[in-house]
């Protein structure tokens, strides 16, 4: 079985809402609500693991539990980091779980082929994750200076979910709290503990929602499903050949 773990307990101060990020509504819909959906279709998946602030661990119990389709589910409490909130939801997850999924609350559009291509990819090498090229040029900065500029062709923005056989995650976390080593993610952890990571290719459009613009492109997105995003860039092309045409 699959267990997965959702992050949410940030404060959101970038998205300037005064609450939790993971609370505001999507087109009528809570993002956390809509991506713990994504999850409860999954056939592999038997739980569901909500890590959020110490105060907000009963609402979102109570609001979760009148919530009909959603698979059996747990609400923790974070830590003062998310390392440490994942290490909480990861000792409350199912011991009969062999793979465990980490996956942002805020990240709503994740679909149903990247959670299957993450599971079977840690199932057959121990950790796997989500991931896209990188679009832009990388700059490496040290006070207000460029350093270097990475070869962008060996660089991908990471994404998740994050999947990882659990005994791994376990001993990766352990290893780490040992070591006083503090990851920007869980596969980070998984380096540190000396195992290969491997890499799915995700979609941009598995967005983390972070700011009032994130939130923006994440309703245009929704609006766009079901081959309407084909459809604008069909006639925004039609009209940049007939703006061109015209300038002749």
């Amino acid at each position: 079985m699959v267990s997965a773990i959702f992050p949410a307990a940030g404060q959101g101060k970038r998205m300037q809402a005064g609450l939790n990020k993971v609370f505001l509504e999507l087109m009528g819909e809570s993002i956390l609500l809509r991506t713990l959906r994504q999850f409860s279709v999954v056939p592999a998946v038997k739980e569901l693991v909500v890590v959020t602030g110490k105060d907000e661990v009963a609402v979102v119990r109570r609001r979760l539990s009148r919530v009909p389709g959603l698979k059996p589910l747990k609400v923790v409490a974070g830590g003062t980091e998310r390392q440490y909130s994942i290490w909480n939801g990861l000792r409350q997850s199912a011991p009969e779980a062999d793979v465990v999924l980490v996956h942002d609350a805020a990240r709503p559009l994740v679909t149903r082929e990247t959670i299957e291509a993450v599971i079977a990819a840690a199932r057959e090498h121990g950790a796997a994750i989500a991931a896209v090229p990188e679009k832009n040029t990388v700059k490496i900065v040290a006070d207000g200076i460029v350093t270097a500029t990475p070869d962008r062709s060996t660089l991908w923005s990471v994404q998740t979910p994050q999947g990882f056989h659990r005994d791994l995650l376990i001993a990766a976390n352990e290893q780490a709290e040992r070591d006083g080593f503090l990851g920007t993610d869980d596969a980070s952890l998984v380096e540190h503990y000396g195992t290969p990571v491997h890499v799915v290719m995700d979609s941009y459009r598995n967005i983390k929602i972070t700011t009032p613009e994130d939130l923006i492109i994440a309703e245009a997105l929704l609006r766009h499903e079901h081959g309407g995003i084909r459809d604008s860039l069909r006639k925004a092309a039609k009209k940049a050949a007939e703006h061109l045409a015209g300038n002749r």
